[in-house]
């Protein structure tokens, strides 16, 4: 029997994760109809048409209710992927609040399952326009699947997500072709764990799956998904160095100054150098996945990321969490 799983979102995450489902129906294991469903899901629906499993896509809108529900019409799961590195503070209420709750509401009319993508550090009393809607968008998913519906939600909080077209060591790396140094914040010393887009792409899948055993122990609960590695600010911008090759220095700039460049750069279309004040106070905090998470205020309880994939991996292909040292190499060298 065939299930229908829309994912929410046409970009690198949402590739990465039509992948992984188009490989579990391959194997024989479950059979799913993947449909990719944004505004503008032509293109990768074009690069991913041939894969096993895709059907035509869906264009919507997630800041009208009404594009959505035609959609996921007939879906067993939805993953919602809505989000925004930026924009005003009236663009992230519209779409990573507003928006997610647009998702959640028609996903759950529907009668679907659904996996929300968040964000460590989603908090609603922060002062940063992306961590405050990334909380407030996850209240507004759990709120829609409130009752008897609430096991039917789970809550994945990445850190940084990396792989190949990644926002993030790309950019650093497409930076050094540039600049005569690779700047860090505050002495670089805040941490990441990075986690590999594959990594993420495979819990949804393990999720899809529908099986009984593993919806009990994840149902309802938030899962942080970082990596294996937790590196400093500094020791990221070595890491990009030591793999793509180049020497540059590393240098540390006040906050301050990187809140004078965001200042400027957030007026201007975005580009390679752009940096948003936001963002630059981001740094000060760690983004590392809590290890003894406390009670949230959206009374979710938490799972561990490693244990789905350790027990749940497909067969045959691997089994623990990659790490930036296994997968860099590939696409920064």
């Amino acid at each position: 029997m065939s299930s229908k799983i829309v994912i929410c979102g046409a970009g690198f995450l949402g590739k990465h994760i039509a992948t992984a489902l188009s490989r579990a129906s391959s194997a024989g294991a479950v059979t799913h109809q993947i449909q990719l469903a944004s505004l503008h899901p032509e293109k990768l629906y074009s690069a991913l048409k041939s894969t096993h499993g895709i059907i035509p896509p869906a264009t919507i809108d997630i800041t009208d209710k009404s594009t959505l529900l035609p959609a996921f019409s007939g879906a067993s799961l939805v993953v919602s992927l809505v989000g925004i590195m930026h924009g005003s503070p009236a663009d992230f209420d519209r779409i990573q609040w507003k928006g997610a709750e647009n998702v959640a509401k028609a996903a759950k009319e529907a009668g679907a399952r659904l996996v929300h993508v968040s964000a460590i550090g989603a908090d609603r009393a922060s002062d940063i326009p992306y961590n405050r809607t990334k909380a407030l968008g996850e209240e507004a998913v759990r709120d829609a699947y409130r009752g008897k519906a609430e096991k039917d939600v789970v809550v994945l909080r990445p850190s940084i997500v990396f792989g190949p077209e990644d926002d993030f060591f790309n950019r650093f790396s497409n930076l050094s072709q540039y600049l005569p140094f690779l700047p860090v914040f505050g002495g670089g010393k805040s941490r990441f764990q990075p986690v590999y887009v594959g990594d993420i792409a495979r819990a949804v899948e393990i999720i899809a799956r529908n099986v009984p055993a593993i919806n009990a122990m994840v149902g309802g609960k938030t899962i942080e998904c970082g990596g294996p590695d937790i590196l400093t600010y500094n020791e990221i911008m070595q890491l990009v160095l030591n793999y793509n090759h180049r020497t540059r220095p590393i240098v540390s700039l006040p906050f301050w100054m990187g809140k004078l460049q965001g200042m400027v750069m957030e007026r201007l279309p975005v580009n390679l150098f752009t940096v948003t004040q936001a963002q630059v106070e981001q740094l000060k905090s760690d983004i590392v996945v809590n290890v003894s998470p406390p009670g949230n205020s959206m009374g979710a309880e938490y799972f561990p990321f490693n244990t789905l994939i350790e027990k749940y991996s497909i067969p045959g292909l691997r089994s623990t969490l990659a790490s930036v040292h296994d997968i860099l190499p590939k696409y920064l060298s």
